[in-house]
């Protein structure tokens, strides 16, 4: 079926394996709650390419490869739409490709390319491998979608930038792994495997995020700067704001191989790790509430001109880290990131965690090492140890009760 006009489908289910193809500019298609069937996940639910102005409503789509697709398309909308059970991938043998690229994508609700200025409201894309995947999206503003229990992402932004995403929820985004090794099975498996409730990878920059339920995914936010064929390609200066990624096996905030980052009064419980900021610069983590963390409250190797900042840390295995590896492995690509260097961590309360703060150089002295860290103004009670500083140079520690 191709549409050139303004269309209102009656209610009913539909066989509709070639789906439908919008053909036209300005075309409002309404689902009226009528619901579309694919056949077999193949193919796709609908979709348009080159069209501007198009409105979707009110759809209901399954079993297609992806159920929305649109391309080029600027100023679309699309308003309340269900997609579910589209193609995934087997369970348990399969660890995620993260940098999967557009044109092989792997199956979502909604797939997106090269599409701006767009709005995404209340749309369920819950209970299939990937929600909502965008490639090269700029300026869309994403709210009150429901991306939850899907076994890959519940929005995974690729290349996009200047993207508004507020009050959506992607809980449980979750997948097993089971590891083998020729054949026999090394442990029973890998809770997580890449799978994230908001995934952002490669040049996603000047994003707003803000008031998200990320709860219980393989991470909460997995945000990667690096390519995995050696290629710089930062996510810089996007704000997190009022967000809650807590509840994850792995992390609840990722962000990796970036700069100038805002975390600001997120909440990052019951994790691995609350925050995990590997060769981060100018990273800002400030007024969030980080308890019950496995492993740490923040973890950074190989950061600096970072600030962390009137944030509440309790019950951690360690409050906040900083380290540099005795065998870093991405200084070659990241020569600036060899020492640890320049952090300051002030006016926060740690109560209750083993560590508070531990700052410390692997290997020998002569190597690149930590330095030049400030720990200021700090609340520190009922820790194990307040502050350890292990192979530092050129610290102040000041004014701490």
């Amino acid at each position: 079926m191709t549409l050139t006009r303004d269309t209102t489908l009656a209610p009913g289910v539909y066989f509709l394996p070639r789906g439908i193809e919008i053909a036209a500019d300005g075309v409002t298609l309404d689902g009226n709650g009528a619901t579309l069937i694919g056949a077999d996940f193949h193919g796709q639910g609908i979709r348009a390419r080159g069209r501007s102005g198009l409105t979707l409503r009110n759809l209901r789509a399954e079993r297609y490869f992806h159920g929305i697709v649109l391309e080029a398309c600027p100023g679309a909308r699309l308003i309340a739409n269900t997609v579910t059970r589209t193609r995934e991938i087997d369970a348990n043998d399969v660890f995620l490709d993260i940098w999967r690229g557009r044109d092989d994508a792997y199956g979502a609700g909604i797939l997106m390319v090269d599409c701006d200025d767009g709005v995404l409201e209340f749309n369920d894309l819950r209970h299939q491998q990937n929600g909502l995947l965008v490639y090269g999206g700029r300026r869309l503003r994403l709210s009150g979608n429901n991306a939850s229990y899907n076994s890959g992402f519940g929005l995974g932004l690729f290349s996009s930038s200047d993207n508004w995403i507020e009050n959506n929820t992607a809980d449980f985004c979750c997948r097993v792994y089971q590891i083998t090794r020729e054949g026999a099975l090394v442990e029973r498996y890998h809770n997580g495997a890449d799978a994230a409730a908001l995934v952002m990878m490669g040049d996603c920059c000047r994003n707003h995020v803000k008031g998200n339920r990320l709860r219980g995914g393989g991470d909460g936010l997995f945000l990667g700067g690096f390519h995995k064929d050696l290629i710089r390609m930062p996510c810089n200066d996007n704000v997190f704001e009022n967000n809650d990624g807590s509840w994850s096996p792995n992390i609840a905030f990722e962000a990796t191989f970036s700069a100038r980052n805002v975390f600001r009064g997120n909440r990052a419980d019951a994790c691995n790790y609350g925050f995990w900021l590997g060769y981060s610069s100018e990273t800002t983590v400030v007024d969030n509430v980080i308890r019950d963390n496995r492993i740490a409250g923040v973890a950074i190797e190989h950061g600096h001109d970072n600030v962390i900042e009137r944030n509440t840390f309790e019950r951690n295995r360690a409050g906040a880290s900083f380290w540099v590896n005795a065998r870093p492995a991405f200084l070659t690509h990241f020569p600036e990131c060899a020492e640890s260097t320049r952090t300051t961590v002030q006016r926060n309360r740690f109560e209750d965690n083993g560590t508070a703060v531990k700052v410390w150089t692997e290997g020998e002295p002569d190597r690149p090492r930590c330095r030049d860290f400030v720990v200021r103004d700090n609340v520190l009670r009922g820790n194990a140890a307040d502050v350890v500083l292990d192979g530092v140079r050129d610290a102040v520690v000041e004014r701490n009760s």
